[in-house]
């Protein structure tokens, strides 16, 4: 999958590859005679609707095309789906508001490299990024996961995130 954009993160949309050359537009690509391509890939709009010429996003086609995969991923589709990017977000940016995260990481050294493991201001975040179970020695409970944990709190499941909140 492509890399998630800046633009449209609380949904988790993916950077629109495969735009026709005919429709970038960005300045970088521009100026750059097509050698960069620049970020029309992430400037697609968002989508809100799951249906319609530009999911909800106004009433005509979009500057810049969405592709079908978007209606799934829209505001609407995802405000449905308790496990939604979109429901995961919300909560995670509450949390980082109140745990006085500033976006300075604090990295924690690990023995094993499959767990990123940084803090900042009072939130604690592990990574598993890796295909297998990752043993944790984190103390506390968690304030929030992107999966479902399994009933052992010294195993991180892979592709989870787990935050956890304390002095």
């Amino acid at each position: 999958m492509p890399p998630t954009c800046t633009r449209g993160e609380e949904l988790g949309l993916p950077e629109v590859a495969d735009l026709p050359d005919a429709v970038l537009q960005d300045p970088v690509r521009l100026r750059s005679a097509g050698m960069r391509k620049g970020r029309d890939g992430c400037r697609v709009p968002m989508p809100w609707g799951t249906t319609g010429p530009s999911y909800g996003f106004g009433t005509g086609s979009p500057w810049l095309p969405q592709p079908p995969s978007f209606g799934a991923l829209s505001v609407d589709a995802q405000r449905e789906d308790p496990d939604s990017t979109l429901h995961l977000y919300r909560p995670a940016v509450r949390l980082r508001r109140a745990a006085g995260a500033d976006g300075r990481l604090v990295w924690n050294e690990r023995a094993d490299p499959r767990l990123l493991d940084f803090t900042s201001g009072t939130l604690r975040c592990l990574v598993n990024a890796s295909t297998d179970d990752v043993s944790l020695d984190a103390a506390g409970t968690p304030a929030l996961s992107s999966s479902p944990l399994p009933t052992s709190p010294d195993v991180l499941p892979p592709d989870t995130v787990i935050w956890y909140t304390g002095p």
